[in-house]
């Protein structure tokens, strides 16, 4: 009886140590997101904006202090967009002139429309800031039409965001924000590539959704609802302040850690005032003023617009799908149109309803409820056994879309960069657009790529030199002659083997022939619905540059990547001096000697490095470095997603090292999650909060690849 007393003591004090976990990693529910006294203005502006302005006005105001509005330009209903601009064009110069003139100090004898002006400004107005004022005027359309238009689509979703947000530890406020993403449009697509009811690009989307050529989560309301959730709590937990994390949804992690920095303030309306980062620009800057606009408006629909009825949840079944399973069976299976299926799951792409593609193994299928009965297996018995597949109909070419990178694509078809510049004749393996077709490497179930008549092969994880030397029909002995290597079972991920000496005089290996239809097409543009301009300036994609300074910065990545004054920088995870090296284009032991390493001595992450910028410039090292990460991360969540988190307590005895296998997380994706924590020294009691990664497509994966893709 004491043993089990003494058990079940220690069963309630782990139970307690994860409440207590947890805890420290969800957020408690925010308090009332209000308006900061000093941002009524800009509230204000945005609020006229979605409930006064149409899409056939535009405004003309001052880009900085929103309060002052110069006029309302009216666009006739038939002008087209190049009408629209140079009337806002004229509409600018006009009041530049007007600025500039009362700049030169004229107050007397103005015209009527100058008075007008001039009373916009403070009486004591400078000519310095009229000056300047001239230089800072800009045009926003008006959005009353769209947003109630929104307002009336987000009653089919709303209740489930809801949902979404308050299981994340999110404000339930943040329901309104796809007002300013999207006008709850889940057809929205932006032109910087940004797609669905919560604008997630490519890159930040790969992280907690599938996206590749057969399905894009982006467009499932739901799916990307999820998503949305997760990205604000983990912004929030890296800023602690939800107006911080709410601006890095548009601006990014790295962007608001490096305002808090440069300001020495986490308060939104001091860094709205002061920071001038490069990329900080009015996007970035209005975000959060247009929310709380966004979320007044969208809690008091009724004062704004009269009576909006919403649209009503869609009744649906979910239906997860055992098998590969062509859409037309499913539809003939379960008596619903294609178009119905097709309305019900956006996240299907081209190649599906073509008939290219199978719908994915565990996909979870939406139809509208049946009448009768009806159970999900017994829907699912009606598949005929000879359209269930086991695997998906194979690649053999690749459409390069916006925000595809070789090592994307290389990735998802587990192959490798080298084979892709090989195979296709590429100059460059950093040159590839959108819309070029890209031939595949042939696989036939285990077979591995054929590397024949590749002149150099990139090593990668999980390589050996057996395998890659039957891969080019070469000999293990040949290879390491041909590479003067000494110890066969020493490479290293990233060298670079020759392939092409000893097979000059050899017939190529033979390649395994794929008879399954070629998926030639992934989604062309001409097969999109059409899709609604994203909302506002403010969004998310209205603004090329998301990321931070350095131009290339990875939005949910707050690592600091940049060479600090004195030439040093703070060593991230996944670099080694080999890397520095390479990128500086000098030797190793020329590092070594200016930080006084000896051979052998790894660098520290978090620890801080000096270099040698005489043969490239730090913004070269710089481009250099975050292409790396970039490339890492990028091919990384192509094969994987975060579907959640854990909270660990460490405790005493404990090797951080050994729990990022126990964990199946790369050491620099735990860092994203942990980013002021001294990887080098935890101490005990800490808590440390690891991503819970799983495969992108769904599938379950193998064991120790995780390690492999890192």
């Amino acid at each position: 009886m004491a043993a089990d007393e003494q058990g079940s003591g220690r069963q309630q004090r782990r139970l307690l140590a994860v409440l207590l976990a947890v805890s420290l990693w969800l957020p408690a529910l925010a308090a009332e997101l209000s308006t900061p006294a000093g941002l009524k203005d800009e509230v204000g502006f945005w609020r006229r904006v979605f409930t006064e302005t149409s899409s056939t006005q535009s405004l003309v105001h001052d880009d900085r202090f929103l309060g002052i509005v110069y006029e309302v330009v009216q666009h006739p209903g038939s002008d087209s967009p190049t009408k629209r601009r140079r009337a806002e064009k004229s509409a600018r110069d006009r009041y530049r002139s007007i600025l500039n003139k009362l700049a030169s100090g004229k107050r007397d004898g103005l015209s009527e429309t100058e008075a007008r002006v001039l009373s916009l400004w403070p009486d004591d107005v400078s000519n310095a800031e009229l000056r300047s004022a001239a230089s800072r005027l800009r045009t926003q359309q008006g959005l009353s039409d769209r947003f109630r238009a929104g307002l009336a689509r987000s009653g089919r979703w709303r209740d489930y965001i809801a949902r979404a947000l308050d299981d994340a530890g999110v404000p339930a406020q943040l329901v309104a924000l796809p007002h300013v993403e999207s006008s709850f449009n889940p057809a929205a697509y932006s032109h910087v590539g940004a797609s669905g009811l919560w604008q997630f690009t490519r890159g930040t989307g790969r992280r907690f959704m599938r996206i590749d050529h057969v399905i894009d989560e982006r467009r499932d309301p739901h799916t990307s609802s999820d998503a949305a959730a997760q990205l604000l709590r983990y912004n929030y937990e890296l800023l602690q302040s939800w107006p911080l994390a709410i601006t890095a949804y548009n601006h990014g992690v790295a962007g608001m850690r490096r305002a808090k920095r440069n300001t020495g303030s986490d308060d939104i309306e001091t860094i709205i005032r002061e920071y001038r980062g490069r990329s900080f620009g009015f996007a970035s800057r209005n975000f959060f003023v247009a929310f709380l606009a966004a979320s007044e408006v969208d809690r008091n629909p009724d004062k704004y617009f009269g009576r909006v009825a919403l649209d009503a949840p869609r009744a649906e079944l979910v239906i997860k799908l055992p098998n590969y399973t062509p859409v037309g069976a499913l539809a003939e299976a379960f008596a619903v149109p294609q178009d119905t299926l097709r309305e019900f799951n956006p996240a299907l792409l081209a190649p599906v309803w073509s008939g290219s593609k199978y719908v994915p193994r565990n996909f979870l299928l939406r139809v509208p409820v049946p009448g009768g009965s009806a159970s999900e297996t017994a829907m699912l018995a009606r598949i005929p056994a000879s359209q269930r597949f086991t695997e998906q109909t194979p690649d053999l070419f690749h459409t390069v879309q916006r925000g595809d990178s070789l090592s994307v694509i290389a990735a998802r078809y587990r192959t490798s960069v080298a084979e892709l510049v090989a195979i296709n004749n590429l100059r460059s393996r950093h040159r590839i657009r959108a819309g070029q077709t890209l031939r595949l490497p042939i696989t036939d179930g285990a077979v591995p790529v054929s590397l024949a008549g590749s002149e150099v092969y990139r090593v990668r994880p999980g390589d050996s030199l057996g395998l890659i030397a039957k891969r080019a029909g070469l000999k293990t002995s040949e290879l390491l002659a041909m590479n003067n290597i000494v110890d066969a079972n020493r490479i290293y991920v990233g060298q670079r083997l020759r392939l092409t000496a000893a097979v000059e005089n050899r017939a190529p290996a033979p390649v395994a022939v794929a008879v399954a239809q070629a998926a030639r097409v992934v989604e062309p543009p001409a097969a999109e619905p059409e899709p609604e301009p994203v909302v506002v300036a403010a969004g998310t994609s209205a603004e090329p540059s998301q990321a931070d300074e350095d131009d290339a910065a990875l939005l949910l990545d707050p690592a600091d990547y940049l060479v600090a004054a004195g030439g040093n920088i703070e060593v991230q995870a996944a670099e080694t001096l080999g890397h520095y090296a390479d990128w500086l284009g000098i030797r190793t032991q020329r590092l070594r000697d200016l930080n006084g390493y000896s051979f052998r001595q790894p660098v520290v992450i978090g620890r801080r490095i000096k270099l040698d910028f005489s043969e490239v410039s730090a913004k070269e090292f710089t481009a250099r470095r975050v292409a790396y990460h970039r490339a890492l991360q990028e091919a990384f969540f192509v094969r994987y997603r975060v579907a959640d988190t854990a909270v660990h307590r460490f405790r005493r005895g404990e090797s951080l090292w050994v729990l990022t296998r126990r964990y199946e997380v790369p050491v620099w994706l735990l860092r994203q999650y942990n980013p002021d924590l001294d990887l080098d020294r935890v101490r005990p009691g800490s808590s440390i909060v690891f991503p819970t990664i799983v495969p992108a497509d769904g599938t379950a994966r193998r064991a120790s690849s995780l390690a492999d893709a890192s």
